[in-house]
């Protein structure tokens, strides 16, 4: 009975341990591939109440931007940002700025999709010739200083103000198209 046990405590000592890493095993690693998330589907870094600013070389100011948040994702090569808010200030054009709820930006900023209370004015309050737009969504491409939208649009001006669905705005020629039921009242 006594070489029974001695060869029984090492083969329930090798199952129990056997047992065990197993139980570890699953427990640690389940979880983990269970939710397969991923280190890529986390953001790679987060930024809170930033602001930028760029110069030209006689040290006047030209853009101004700003985000309450920015969530860069490395896998996807995307940006997001909570309240972007941006200020073109470039000699010889009337001031422009540009503020939204939401944005998104991919391939290094050649697309930016605004959401959410968009609102474009270029010109200062006050200004003969302000314009202000409002939409619910704006692509912008700025290489090419093209904007675009499908979606409703209202821009007001000094005397009036139009309503239509889509619009173009090529910046570079100063061209805005509006692309179907476009209806203007003058005040």
């Amino acid at each position: 009975m006594n070489s029974h046990l001695s060869f029984s405590f090492p083969f329930i000592l090798v199952a129990v341990l056997a047992l065990l890493m197993f139980w570890m095993n699953y427990v640690v690693v389940s979880p983990m591939t269970a939710q397969d998330d991923g280190l890529f589907n986390h953001p790679d870094y987060i930024l809170e109440n930033l602001s930028g600013i760029q110069m030209d070389h006689e040290s006047e100011i030209q853009h101004v931007f700003s985000a309450k948040k920015m969530l860069h994702y490395l896998d996807e090569e995307i940006t997001y940002l909570e309240q972007p808010y941006f200020v073109s200030n470039e000699p010889e054009k009337p001031v422009m700025q540009v503020k939204a709820e939401k944005a998104e930006l991919l391939k290094n900023g050649e697309n930016i999709h605004l959401t959410e209370n968009v609102t474009v004015s270029r010109g200062m309050d006050g200004d003969e010739d302000k314009i202000t737009m409002v939409t619910s969504y704006l692509h912008l491409m700025p290489d090419d200083n093209i904007a675009r939208t499908n979606k409703s649009v209202a821009i007001a001006m000094k005397n009036a103000t139009m309503n239509a669905v889509g619009l173009e705005l090529n910046n570079h020629t100063g061209v805005l198209q509006l692309l179907s039921k476009v209806r203007a009242v003058e005040d």
